[in-house]
């Protein structure tokens, strides 16, 4: 299975990352993912982070640039929610909420219906 995984739901672009932990070796990656949905004007973006159970500054930075950029040509980003150690984490560190965050894929994209 890859790291990330790309696809799209109508005009939401979905990157699924398929990490237990998610550190600053794929941030890098993830950027790149991000920073090109970007690029190609998707301005409905879903980061599936279920599977994370560890998220480290990094990485979460990494987010949170990709939030700025996407907000920049009028887009939106959403998150759907880690595992609860990463999500205690995000929490405790007051990231979690600058994002739009779901418990799931379908309630994300699904709150792109409601704007």
């Amino acid at each position: 299975m890859e790291d990330f995984e790309k696809r799209v739901i109508k005009d939401i672009i979905v990157e699924k990352v398929n990490l237990t932990r998610a550190t600053y070796k794929e941030a890098g990656e993830l950027k790149k993912l991000l920073t090109e949905d970007c690029e190609l004007r998707f301005k409905k973006v879903i980061v599936d982070i279920s599977r994370c159970e560890f998220i480290d500054s990094t990485f979460l930075g990494v987010l949170v640039v990709a939030l700025k950029n996407i907000s920049k040509i009028g887009g939106e980003l959403r998150l759907v929610r880690p595992g609860a150690d990463a999500l205690s984490l995000m929490n405790n560190v007051g990231s979690l909420k600058i994002f739009n965050s779901y418990d799931s894929l379908d309630e994300a994209a699904d709150s792109f219906n409601f704007f």
